[in-house]
This record gives structure tokens, C-alpha cells and sequence, in this order.
């Protein structure tokens, strides 16, 4: 698959798989503005893309337009947004009935207030460029409930699935595509207690047909899948990559 030419925003990008994501759109040719809050990680500068690091806070709408509309200046276009941002507090997120409300609404706001800060910002910009695609990164989580529930991270994982089928009626005669990308349980950064307790990462990988959890390469080459003109009939819809997870009974 080939980006050359194209512009693409990566929130999330800081590292794990939105970093993944934006090393493996650079290495097809795209430039990619990578949009985190942490600091800038290292080897950015290999590639033929070109690389545009904007740290700040993706639950901030004032530096989202600013980092999108910067991007769009110095490049010319805009054709590509992954929504690849999210946070999943274990201990503090948890059931509705006991989680308090500052961590509910800061879930939301990281989780999913984000998204709609990019693609409102993005969507006119593609417009002007002619058309293109958005991956908004859900969970598998979307789908169920759970007996340890993180229910805040639940429930805007399940809105952007939402949120992102309306973008593609809405969109669609734009020649703009949205799709949300649906990850079982990944080995990232976000699951670093994998690392001290690896009897937890292998009871993971014993809950899927395929026998292991995935990684952020399974995921990035789902979403550039999406992206790409190999999935130019795909909008509106959810692809689950969980190894066969959801498919037991």
C-alpha cells in the first residue's frame, strides 16, 4: 500500500499504536503530524514522510484546530485522521455505581471528547482535499459488559463506534470514509502490568483462538488496510481484530 503524497493526523502518537501506525504511514511515503502529550519519541526522523511532532492535549479543542490547521498549512492537504488516543485507568475506572464522576468524565473526555475535537476540525479540511478516511480506535469492549468492569472506558469506546458510522452517512458524498477499529486485547504500553505479572498476559492469550494477544502491528496494519484505497467501499462499519476472541460463546 502507498500514501505517497498524502497527509495524514495521528493522535495517540506518542507511542504504542499510534506510533506504530504513524512510523508505518511515514515508511509508505505519507507525511504525518503526530499529535500526543507526552514528549517526542525517538527516530522520527527516518523516513521518506515527513514527520510533524505537536505535543498537547487532545481533550483540549483550542490546540486540536491549531494542530490540525498547522498541519493542513504546511503540507497543502489532509487526508487521513486516526483517533488512536485513549487512556484505560485500572482501579480508578470502575463500576458506574462507585467510580467517581472526575474520573467518568475525564475518560470521556481523553476517550472520546478528543475525537470529536479532531474530526470537527479535520472533516472540512478533507473536504478541501478532496475526500479521505478516518479509523477511530473503539475496543472490543464496545460490545459486552464485564464482570470487572471499567465502564467509563466502556461506554466511550461504544460512542465512538457511534459517532463514527454517523460521520460516514454524513461524509459519504464527501468522498470522506470512517470506520472504527475494534482491538482485542493488545500488548502496548496501555497493558504494562503485562510486565510484572506475565500469568496475566498468558491467561490473555489463553481466552483467544489464535493463542496470543495481539500487538500494535497487528493493529496498525488494520488501520492502514482502512485507510488505503484497498478499503475504498468499507465505511460505516467496525473490523474487530482480536484474534478470534469474540467469536467463542
Amino acid at each position: 500500500m502507498s500514501f505517497e503524497g498524502k497527509t495524514a493526523v495521528v493522535t495517540g502518537a506518542g507511542g504504542g499504536m499510534g506510533l506504530n501506525v504513524a512510523r508505518d504511514l511515514r515508511a509508505a511515503g505519507a507525511n504525518v503530524a503526530l499529535i500526543d502529550l507526552k514528549e517526542r519519541p525517538e527516530g522520527l526522523d527516518d523516513g521518506p514522510g515527513r514527520a510533524l511532532y505537536l505535543q498537547g492535549d487532545v481533550g483540549d479543542d483550542d490546540f486540536v484546530k491549531e494542530a490540525v490547521e498547522r498541519t493542513f498549512a504546511e503540507t497543502g492537504r489532509l487526508d487521513y485522521l486516526v483517533n488512536a488516543a485513549g487512556v484505560l485507568w485500572f482501579g480508578r475506572d470502575r463500576s458506574m455505581v462507585e467510580t467517581e464522576l472526575e474520573v467518568w468524565d475525564e475518560v470521556l473526555r481523553i476517550n472520546l471528547r478528543s475525537m470529536v475535537h479532531t474530526a470537527r476540525h479535520a472533516v472540512p479540511l478533507m473536504q478541501r482535499s478532496g475526500g479521505g478516511a478516518m479509523v477511530h480506535v473503539a475496543s472490543i469492549q464496545a460490545l459486552r459488559g464485564d464482570d470487572r468492569p471499567q465502564d467509563a472506558y466502556q461506554a466511550s469506546k461504544a460512542a465512538i463506534v457511534s459517532l463514527s458510522k454517523s460521520l460516514a452517512v454524513q461524509f459519504a458524498a464527501d468522498g470522506i470514509r470512517s470506520n472504527a477499529l475494534l482491538p482485542g486485547g493488545t500488548y502496548s504500553p496501555m497493558q504494562e502490568r503485562w510486565d510484572q505479572d506475565p500469568a496475566m498476559k498468558q491467561a490473555a492469550a489463553d481466552g483467544v483462538p489464535l493463542g496470543r494477544v495481539g500487538t500494535t502491528q497487528d493493529m496498525a496494519d488494520a488501520i492502514l488496510f482502512l485507510l488505503s484505497d484497498k478499503a475504498a467501499f468499507i465505511t460505516g462499519t467496525e473490523l474487530i481484530v482480536d484474534g478470534g476472541r469474540t467469536a467463542l460463546p
